[in-house]
């Protein structure tokens, strides 16, 4: 199977892209920059690569041309000087179903966000559910993840929590938010599963356990052999914050849909997600020994 992956250059990216070939598949990278086009390269010889704007429905259709299915990972949780959500999630999902249909595509997974809603009002979740929106009604066969943490080797999660296991107190906003982390590994496999054996429709997807925030950085730190004090702090003063640094600067480091996404809480039936995903979920204590 010629399968394309957009989005291709990041570490989910990059995995994929070498299971793809490892499984016997043709993986094919789309990304935007040469500079992305060179960091695939390096870490995933196999795939065909092909760089074009993720709005350029022609580039799209080039690099759709002989492919089967395609996995779109283009995402953000923060707006960059001229990339809003609408760019990145809305528009950019306008232009791969309009390739698609050039290409005649017969399936598409789309990597989305848990509590992501057409009718939400954070911007990010709501341009996330509109692009859900989309995929489900293009009469393209379209498995949705939705997806909140993922843990695996070298990803920005896990540096930040190995980061917080050595501290003796760690700071953190509602530290009471549930996380439900999923290995990356496990996802992997069920992207995997899912493009040989489709099964559309939208999907909540985590890994098997959802525990408070604090919880997830005490075990992490006992993983180090440390202990940690967890310190609560009050979400609404993050926000504040947020809408402040959005006031006054033109590229904030943090926004309040940024924070409010990551705030979430997740708690997924695990029975369901095994069945979405088709795979048996990695016990967290045996990703956490892995990852950190």
């Amino acid at each position: 199977m010629r399968v394309a992956v957009t989005g291709a250059n990041g570490h989910l990216g990059r995995r994929l892209l070498n299971r793809l070939a490892a499984a016997g598949h043709a993986p094919i990278a789309i990304v935007r920059s040469e500079s992305a086009a060179g960091q695939v390269r390096s870490a995933a010889s196999e795939a065909a690569v092909h760089v074009t704007s993720y709005a350029d429905t022609d580039g799209l259709a080039q690099a759709l041309a002989g492919a089967d299915a395609a996995v779109h990972l283009v995402g953000i949780i923060r707006e960059m000087p001229g990339t809003s959500f609408e760019d990145a999630h809305v528009a950019a999902t306008q232009a791969l179903l309009s390739a698609a249909r050039t290409a005649d595509l017969r399936h598409i997974i789309y990597y989305s966000l848990l509590g992501a809603d057409a009718r939400s009002r954070n911007r990010c979740l709501a341009t996330r559910g509109v692009a859900e929106d989309l995929f489900i009604q293009s009469g393209i066969d379209t498995t949705v993840f939705r997806v909140g943490m993922v843990l695996g080797e070298g990803d920005y999660a896990t540096a930040s929590l190995a980061v917080r296991a050595v501290r003796s107190v760690n700071f953190a906003w509602r530290a009471g938010s549930l996380e439900q982390p999923i290995d990356a590994a496990d996802l992997i496999e069920a992207t995997i599963h899912r493009l040989e054996s489709p099964l559309p429709g939208v999907h909540d997807i985590a890994g098997p356990e959802s525990m408070p925030r604090a919880e997830l950085i005490r075990r992490v730190a006992r993983l180090r052999g440390r202990s940690t004090r967890v310190v609560s702090l009050p979400i609404g003063v993050a926000l504040g914050i947020a809408d402040l640094l959005g006031w006054l600067m033109a590229s904030p480091p943090v926004s309040r849909a940024m924070l409010e996404v990551l705030d979430h809480d997740d708690q997924v039936d695990v029975a369901r997600v095994e069945q979405a995903m088709g795979i048996t979920l990695t016990p967290i204590a045996d990703t956490l020994e892995r990852v950190i």
